[in-house]
Parts: C-alpha cells; sequence; structure tokens
C-alpha cells in the first residue's frame, strides 16, 4: 500500500475508478447494441481535440470532451440518414477524427510526451482538476443513466417496438452517444484514447458471457472493470509499465480465462 504515499497515485487511482465504472456501465449498452465500435469512432474525435488543444493553447482535455461531444452529434445525424447501415456513421466519424489528428498534429510539428500521455495514459498526468471534472461529470451521466434505465433498455432490444410505446428514440440515442463521448473523454487521461474503447467492450464482453441477468450484467461489467484499472495501474507503478496498456491486457486475459472456463465446462457437460 506504500503506493498511495504519492498524491499523483492517488489521483491517478480515484480517475480510474470513476472511468471504469462510466466505461463499464456505457460499454454494456453499446456491446448489446452491436455498437463495438463506437469507442474507437469516439476516442479518434478525442485524439483530435486533444492535437487541437496543443496547437491552438488550452486545455486538451477539454479540447478531447468538444471534439468528442460534436462527433456523437455527427454520428446520430449520420446514422439517421444512413438508417440501414448504422456502421457508416461510425467508420465516418472514426476516419474523419484520424485524419483531422493527423493534421493537427503535423500543423503543430510535435509529438511530445503530453500528447504520449493522451494517447497510452499516463500515471502522473491526472491533475486535481482532473479529478474534479471526472467525479463531477461522471456522476451527472451515471444518474443519466439510471434515469433513462427503462428507455434504454427498450432500444436496446428493439427499437422499433420502443419507437411505438412512445419512447423518444431519437433524443434517447443521441443523449446516450453523447455520454458515451464524455466518459470516452474523462478516461482518455487514465487510460488514453487509443485504447479506451476497449475498456468499454471488454467487461461487457465477460460480463455478458457469466451473467444471467441484465442487472447482474451491469454490475460484473463494473467489477471486472474496476478490477482492471486497480490491477493494471499498481502493475504499471511497479514494473514502470504503460497503464493503458496493462490495463486493457489485464482485460483481455480476464475475457480469455471465462472463455476458455466455459469451453472446458461444455466440453464436459
Amino acid at each position: 500500500m506504500f503506493i498511495f504515499n504519492y498524491d499523483f497515485m492517488v489521483r491517478a487511482f480515484l480517475a480510474g475508478i470513476m472511468t471504469a465504472i462510466l466505461a463499464s456501465l456505457t460499454g454494456v449498452f453499446v456491446v448489446l447494441r452491436r455498437m463495438s465500435l463506437i469507442g474507437d469512432s469516439l476516442s479518434h474525435a478525442a485524439l483530435a481535440g486533444v492535437a487541437a488543444g496543443m496547437l491552438f493553447g488550452f486545455y486538451p482535455f477539454y479540447g478531447a470532451l468538444i471534439f468528442s461531444i460534436i462527433s456523437a452529434i455527427l454520428i446520430e445525424i449520420i446514422r439517421r440518414a444512413f438508417n440501414k447501415y448504422a456502421e457508416v456513421a461510425l467508420a465516418v466519424v472514426m476516419s474523419g477524427g484520424m485524419a483531422l489528428a493527423v493534421v493537427l498534429i503535423s500543423l503543430a510539428k510535435s509529438f511530445n510526451t503530453d500528447l504520449f500521455s493522451y494517447l497510452f495514459g499516463s500515471l502522473v498526468a491526472v491533475s486535481t482538476a482532473d479529478i474534479k471534472l471526472i467525479s463531477g461529470l461522471g456522476l451527472f451521466i451515471i444518474l443519466s443513466l439510471a434515469f433513462l434505465y427503462r428507455e434504454l433498455f427498450a432500444i436496446t432490444f428493439d427499437e422499433e417496438a420502443a419507437r411505438l410505446c412512445g419512447v423518444p428514440v431519437t433524443y434517447v440515442n443521441t443523449y446516450f452517444t453523447v455520454c458515451c463521448a464524455v466518459a470516452i473523454a474523462l478516461s482518455a487521461r487514465v487510460v488514453g484514447v487509443l485504447l479506451v474503447s476497449a475498456l468499454m467492450v471488454i467487461p461487457a464482453a465477460v460480463a455478458l458471457q457469466t451473467a444471467k441477468s441484465f442487472k447482474a450484467t451491469f454490475i460484473i461489467a463494473i467489477c471486472v472493470a474496476i478490477f482492471s484499472v486497480i490491477a493494471g495501474l499498481y502493475s504499471s507503478f511497479i514494473f514502470d509499465l504503460a497503464p493503458g496498456g496493462t490495463i486493457v491486457l489485464i482485460s483481455v486475459v480476464i475475457l480469455i480465462l471465462v472463455l476458455a472456463q466455459k469451453g472446458v465446462k461444455n466440453k464436459w457437460m
């Protein structure tokens, strides 16, 4: 427990646990709606926001938030235009976000350590101001998802039936996508924009393999995400590893073990 003697590790753990909860909560809905690539799409947009912040001199974290939210709204607009080909929206935003990020980075003519920390996460990058922002927005998103739980449940399993029942599908979809965008931007400080989508998808995948009810899926996903973050941050500090990559690798190992255990069980049944 000596690592908690360092203030930056305390901040990293606080931010990591909050982002683990956010990513796993949104990730369950994302996976069930077969939109796993939304994390990659919005994370590329967040990277463009980080690059814009570094180029124009404002806090890159805010740039990631702004660009992610704009991209989330753009995804919903494109999805409505290509109703039968919803994945087009994700591909357009992903490629466009990455292209914009590359252009902005080239204009800045630098690839410094701060940008690297946004790409792959950093233990020392999380500030007290970041903690306040992550906690405030994170709590707001959690309360929003709880308030819209029934609507999201209905839309996730049958969007047309939800529309017929009077659920404002367009507005709920847009709001949920914006929540995903904020969760991804907030997670960038610890996990990194290039790996944050894995923290959304993998815990949800583990939960779907093991849970026996919808609510249990959320609980398992949150537990897997928090364990991965805590174990990943601890390992990255002890062995001087990139925190984002370490967190994701631990979650991947958990998924492989669950799949292996299920495979052995099915073989003997």
